[in-house]
């Protein structure tokens, strides 16, 4: 991988982390469309800018992070009961649950079944992504402002799902929020910070692998030899720009535009995931 390719992922990382089009779908598009080159990078690169995109999440919700921190250590108010910043954390855990589960006990069973040819799992789950999206704009149940615990482990199930490549994470969250009739308001905010535990936890467990990769690793992966330190470098500062520019804009999206169009998107997306590239 050059560093004009890493550039070109990295980008595409960053805008499509929070849009609800599937960033890891998306980057398996880009690799097929530049060739060759832009597969070394294999999970190494792939880390590296999702945790560009986590970092732009934490500077561009700086305050909500701040707000929650301040709050969790707090004493209980009166009668043993959580305060709202309490609350919210006890919600984010509770969404964890799932794809910790995935996570830590099928991760690598779940990537082996398609390993060898990614491109047709990416236009299906894309087009799974566009019904899902499409479904929130002719399903809309009566609203509640609070998101619950029990929601926020169905929600926490759907991240889980999105583990396949084409299935968008923020899609998907954001949509089963709304079917269960959460308010966009919370939702956009949400759901991006659910995102930000098991992204760095995914990259704290494969650390080793970025830092000094084996060769059982590159061997697995299909890499021939480890990524250069400039296309990484390029990779990240492209993801991290981009994401905190995408983020902002996304929080404001699912405020106030309808997803409908998204499913459009991801329908053709989809398509020509399946009849041009796989």
């Amino acid at each position: 991988m050059d560093w004009l390719q890493a550039l070109i992922l990295g980008l595409v990382q960053g805008l499509t982390e929070y849009l609800p089009v599937s960033s890891s779908g998306h980057l398996e598009i880009g690799k097929a469309i530049l060739g060759e080159g832009a597969e070394a990078g294999g999970l190494t690169f792939d880390i590296v800018v999702h945790v560009a995109t986590v970092l732009a999440t934490l500077v561009v919700l700086w305050k909500e992070v701040v707000w929650i921190f301040k709050g969790l250590f707090r004493p209980l108010g009166p009668g043993a009961k959580l305060n709202d910043e309490q609350k919210y954390t006890l919600n984010i855990l509770v969404s964890m649950i799932p794809v910790g589960v995935v996570g830590l006990c099928f991760k690598d069973s779940i990537e082996a079944l398609y390993a060898d040819n990614v491109l047709p799992v990416v236009g299906c789950c894309l087009l799974v992504t566009a019904a899902l999206l499409a479904l929130t704009h002719f399903y809309k149940p009566q609203p509640r402002e609070q998101i619950s615990p029990v929601h926020a482990f169905v929600i926490g199930i759907a991240q889980a799902v999105a583990v396949l490549p084409g299935l968008s994470r923020s899609g998907s969250t954001i949509a089963t929020g709304l079917l269960l009739g959460n308010s966009r308001q919370s939702l956009a905010q949400f759901s991006f910070l659910m995102v930000i535990p098991p992204i760095l936890g995914e990259a704290l467990l494969d650390f080793k692998h970025i830092v000094a990769p084996s060769a059982e690793y590159l061997a697995e992966h299909g890499i021939d030899e480890p990524i250069g330190t400039l296309p990484l470098i390029v990779g990240f500062v492209a993801a991290f720009i981009s994401g905190a520019f995408a983020c902002k804009w996304m929080i404001a999206l699912v405020k106030k535009c309808q997803l409908i169009w998204f499913a459009v998107y991801c329908a053709l997306a989809g398509l020509f995931t399946l009849f041009v590239l796989a």
